[in-house]
């Protein structure tokens, strides 16, 4: 069996062309259903389908992973050269033949190219809505109306976005042609939990636009919760990344327990060791199980402290009256955090339920980016109601 070139230019073209007609589907579908609009309200349309699509993107890219496909191609970004695994069902079926099970099978190769499709179509989306926004930004400063750059609105975010999915896609190639070394792999989640984020930001502040809505004013210490618990979602998402990337779920198969121990032997020397390839150390050694309890177990730990701070800040949000529907689906996923985190536990590890348990960690920080996004620190003290009846 022949080498396969890890990057192989040859099919770019035709990936990209092939993205941007499958972008064309949702580009008419906004513009249809608002025809007769404004472009204000054209382009806040777009924005949240190419979130929402971002999101459907995530979730494949964790049934890719989980499926065990990353390698389904050995090469980037076609396959073995080419941009479709029809064109390379010879390499395909080669590669098959000498491992039956992977990592190249049709399957595999299926579902990792697709994943491409879907990656390469949300960047068309995204370079239409950055040439949107600034054309958006353009007519109102030539019809006199204000602009403010400092808002969700602010056109430099779909901007930021453009330049974020252009190095989420540099990741991709590395998760492929390093062999899913779990640190790229990581990142590689991280960066699409991160698109989603930068997404959140000009859907709600365009929502708000069209609406005719101001920010809402909530009080500062809610603002200051919210910033708490988003930081501590971005740091449990890093350590669920782990857990998957070094495929260290079943090394706890029980709950709340683990091996039989409230605290199982550890290794957390070798669980730190970040910059090493996948199931081996920096020396070249095999890393033991002990190191994959302690990347599990400090997942564990800290979805104590995660769950305790969402369930605090779903409290608190019910003196925002204005976040009544960003506090609904915070419980709501949050709930289902919990009962899909317990399942890939107890019940070794089921697809769907890793799958969800990855959208639902992505969708707890879009909502919490939401809900800053349309938020704003009241910074006027409230007053006080015995000075209020003293006379003037």
């Amino acid at each position: 069996m022949t080498e396969q070139q890890l990057y192989d230019l040859a099919p770019a073209l035709e990936l990209m062309a092939f993205g941007l007609v499958l972008a064309l589907g949702p580009l008419c579908w906004v513009w249809w259903r608002n025809r007769g609009t404004g472009s204000g309200r054209r382009l806040q349309a777009l924005c949240v389908l190419t979130l929402f699509l971002t999101f459907d993107l995530v979730l494949f890219g964790a049934f890719t992973r989980l499926t065990d496909s990353g390698l389904g191609c050995p090469d980037w970004p076609g396959c073995y050269g080419t941009a479709s695994p029809i064109a390379a069902h010879a390499q395909i079926s080669e590669a098959q033949a000498a491992m039956p099970t992977g990592p190249v099978t049709h399957g595999k190769a299926w579902v990792e190219m697709i994943h491409r499709y879907l990656a390469t179509t949300v960047g068309v989306l995204i370079i239409a809505m950055t040439v949107m926004s600034w054309k958006q930004a353009g007519a109102d400063r030539r019809a006199g109306r204000h602009i403010s750059f400092s808002g969700a609105a602010n056109p430099w975010w779909p901007t930021l976005a453009l330049v974020w999915v252009c190095i989420q896609g540099a990741f991709g190639a590395l998760t492929v042609t390093m062999k899913l070394f779990p640190a790229i792999v990581t990142l590689h989640l991280l960066g699409g939990t991160g698109l989603l984020a930068l997404l959140a930001i000009p859907a709600s502040g365009l929502s708000l636009q069209q609406a005719g809505l101001s920010p809402a004013l909530i009080a500062r210490g809610l603002r200051i919760a919210l910033w708490l618990c988003l930081a501590l979602l971005v740091l449990q998402v890093s350590l669920g990344g782990w857990v998957s990337t070094n495929y260290a779920v079943l090394a706890c198969t029980t709950f709340p327990g683990c091996q039989g121990s409230w605290w199982p032997t550890m290794n957390f020397a070798e669980a730190l060791q970040i910059w090493r390839p996948l199931g081996m150390l920096k020396d070249g050694s095999h890393i033991s199980f002990e190191a994959l309890t302690a990347i599990h177990y400090t997942h564990r730990l800290a979805a104590y402290v995660v769950v305790l701070a969402l369930a605090g800040l779903w409290w608190a949000l019910r003196h925002a009256p204005a976040l009544a529907k960003q506090r609904r689906l915070l419980g709501f996923f949050a709930v289902l955090q919990v009962l899909t985190g317990l399942s890939n536990v107890v019940l070794d590890w089921p697809l769907v339920a890793a799958v969800l348990h990855t959208g639902g960690a992505a969708a707890l920080v879009t909502i919490v980016v939401w809900s800053l996004a349309v938020t704003r620190a009241n910074a006027v003290a409230a007053p006080d109601p015995e000075m209020a009846r003293r006379p003037a």
